[in-house]
C-alpha cells in the first residue's frame, strides 16, 4: 500500500464498495453520492499582482489557533464542490481549520484579465499561501489538492524545494494527472474517456465564450468550436493564453511528475493504479523509491477521485478519511 518512508503513516485499507465495479463505477458514483451539508462559508476576495482576483472559501474552523489547510480543487470544480466540503468535515473532527482556493473564473464570477488558470499555474498558490500564512502567523499550515490541483500542487512543492518547508508542513495530492499529455490521449483513445473530455470541454467553450470580449483576437474561435478532446483545446486556448508555445509546451512545463523528486514537505499522494484519466505508466514511482519525504497510498481500484466505500444510502469516501488523518498526524501529531 505504501512505501517505506521516515514519517509513520499507514493508510486504512480500501474496501471498495462490491456494487461499484470497475473505475466508472467508482468515478461516476463518486461525483452523484458525495451531497454533504453544505457550511457556511466566508468569502475572501484576494487580489493578485497582476490586477486579477481569485476568492477564498472558509468553512467554520474549529477553533483560532487551529492548523490550517489549504484546498485546491480539480478541473472545473471549485472550493465547494462535494468532496471538499467532506474534506472539511473530515479535517475538522481532528481539529484543523480549512480554506479553499477557487483558481480564476472559478468562484462563480468571470475574473478580470483575459486569462483563465491550468494544471501548472502555481503563482496563485505561492500567492495565497503568502496571504495566509501571513495573516495567521504562528499556525502549521498543510496544503491538499485534487486532480488537476494536485497536479499544481506537486509542482508548486517541486519548484519550492527546501524553501517550501518554511511555510508548508505536509502535503496531499490525490488522483494527480501526472503526465498531463499522456493522460489528454489516454481520455481521446477511448468511449468512456471522451464521455468525460465532452464534459469539461463544454464547461471550458462556455467559459471562453462568456470572456469573447476580454479575449478577443487572442485565440482562433474556429477552432475552439471544433475542439472535442483536450489537446485540441489546450492547443487552441489554454496555451495561447497562457505564454505556452502550443499543447505539447504547457503538457511538457506543467505536468508534475518531473517535479516529485525535488518535494522536501512530507506529502502523500493517494492514487487508484485503475484511474481511467491516468495511464499506469504516468506515476512517479522512481522518484517515490529515491525521495524519503514522499509517500503513497496506491489502491488497485477507486476510480479517479472516486475511492468509496460503503452502501448505497450510507456511502463513505476513504480518500478524504486519509488524506485528513496523515494531515492530522503531521500536523497535529495525531495518530
Amino acid at each position: 500500500m505504501q512505501n517505506e518512508k521516515s514519517h509513520t503513516f499507514t493508510p486504512e485499507p480500501f474496501r471498495p464498495a462490491p456494487w461499484l465495479p470497475g473505475p466508472h463505477g467508482q468515478t461516476i458514483a463518486g461525483r452523484l453520492l458525495r451531497r454533504p451539508g453544505m457550511p457556511r462559508f466566508e468569502r475572501v476576495r484576494l487580489d493578485t499582482p497582476d490586477g486579477d482576483f481569485v476568492d477564498l472559501d472558509f468553512p467554520p474552523a474549529p477553533n483560532q489557533n487551529a492548523p490550517l489547510v489549504l484546498l485546491l480543487h480539480g478541473l472545473e470544480g471549485s472550493a465547494r464542490r462535494a468532496y471538499a466540503v467532506n474534506t472539511y468535515v473530515e479535517l475538522a473532527r481532528r481539529g484543523i481549520a480549512a480554506v479553499g482556493l477557487n483558481f480564476r473564473s472559478c468562484s462563480g464570477e468571470p475574473n478580470r484579465l483575459p486569462r483563465f488558470y491550468h494544471s501548472g499555474d502555481t503563482d496563485d498558490i505561492r500567492h495565497v499561501i503568502a496571504y495566509l500564512t501571513k495573516r495567521y502567523p504562528g499556525r502549521k499550515f498543510g496544503v491538499i489538492g485534487y486532480s488537476l490541483g494536485g497536479n499544481a500542487l506537486l509542482k508548486y512543492l517541486g519548484e519550492e524545494g527546501e524553501a517550501a518547508a518554511r511555510v508548508v508542513s505536509a502535503a496531499v495530492a490525490v488522483s494527480v494527472p501526472y503526465d498531463l499529455g499522456a493522460g489528454a490521449d489516454l481520455l481521446s483513445s477511448n468511449f468512456m474517456g471522451r464521455f468525460y473530455t465532452n464534459i469539461f470541454i463544454r464547461s471550458l467553450v462556455e467559459k471562453t465564450e462568456q470572456k469573447k470580449h476580454l479575449l478577443n483576437g487572442r485565440y482562433d474561435e474556429a477552432r475552439l468550436k471544433s475542439a472535442r478532446s483536450f489537446r485540441a483545446f489546450d492547443d487552441a486556448v489554454t496555451a495561447v493564453l497562457h505564454g505556452f508555445d502550443g499543447a505539447d509546451d504547457y503538457y511538457r512545463k506543467s505536468s508534475s511528475a518531473q517535479f516529485v523528486e525535488h518535494i522536501r514537505v512530507p506529502a502523500l499522494l493517494i492514487h487508484a493504479e485503475d484511474d481511467p484519466f491516468v495511464p499506469a505508466g504516468s506515476f512517479p514511482h522512481g522518484a517515490l523509491r529515491t525521495n524519503p519525504y514522499v509517500q503513497a497510498a496506491i489502491t488497485p481500484s477507486g476510480g479517479h477521485v472516486g475511492f468509496v466505500e460503503g452502501t448505497p444510502l450510507e456511502p463513505r469516501f476513504w480518500a478524504e478519511r486519509q488524506a485528513a488523518r496523515f494531515l492530522a498526524t503531521v500536523l497535529c501529531g495525531q495518530s
